[in-house]
């Protein structure tokens, strides 16, 4: 895909408030596609593009979902910057099968807040299993969030799954421990800030610590 096409389809997806994540998921999916045919997207037609999908799913053996992602980002680049009228290619419809989500016991997740010896990492830990939130919500916690008044002990989470905002519990243990962290570190725009304090941590730092408390042996 030339520098030129990957502009414009940014610029699309921008202007329709795609997420980070959705944008780098799409250009992948047109820049792959590009890899293996070697040319152009904009010169390939319909039958190449479905021969695609299936050397992705029967060839590649990539899961349903890999390929699922890929094939929307493929769509919206024909017919928003391409202006195909008509987008012939599908995959497959296949259910996805759902799993349910490891929950930890109040054990297990004492030790791992004990494992930790960094305060910011422990405050991570304690703050998503205490208040029962994504890590992605909670990397974007803004100190304001923190409803705190003796009458409401909320946390407010802005756009959330599904792009809803909502609220969650605070417990008495927790803010006593946020107030520790506060003293310390003096959080800005961010709750729990990156390298650089107008950022946000990223979602894998968070993970990281996540892990290393984890490996930390009992």
């Amino acid at each position: 895909m030339s520098s030129e096409l990957k502009t414009q389809f940014l610029n699309y997806m921008t202007l329709q408030r795609f997420s980070d994540h959705t944008k780098r998921s799409y250009v992948t999916g047109v820049k792959l596609l590009t890899k293996h045919y070697m040319q152009s997207p904009d010169t390939l037609n319909n039958d190449q593009i479905q021969d695609y999908i299936r050397h992705l799913l029967e060839e590649r053996k990539l899961s349903w979902g890999t390929c699922n992602s890929y094939l929307s980002g493929i769509v919206c680049f024909f017919r928003h910057i391409c202006k195909w009228d008509d987008t012939q290619f599908q995959i497959p419809p296949r259910p996805r099968v759902k799993k349910l989500p490891v929950v930890f016991s109040q054990p297990e997740v004492k030790r791992l807040l004990a494992a930790t010896d960094n305060l910011k990492h422990r405050l991570l830990l304690q703050t998503v299993y205490s208040a029962g939130l994504r890590v992605s919500e909670l990397v974007r916690l803004k100190p304001h969030h923190i409803e705190s008044d003796a009458d409401r002990m909320m946390i407010r989470v802005d756009q959330g799954k599904g792009k809803k905002d909502r609220y969650t519990i605070l417990s008495h243990i927790l803010l006593a421990d946020l107030r520790t962290y506060w003293s310390k570190y003096r959080p800005g725009k961010w709750l729990f800030a990156g390298q650089k304090p107008q950022n946000h941590l990223c979602e894998g730092a968070a993970q990281t610590a996540f892990y290393l408390a984890k490996k930390k042996p009992a």
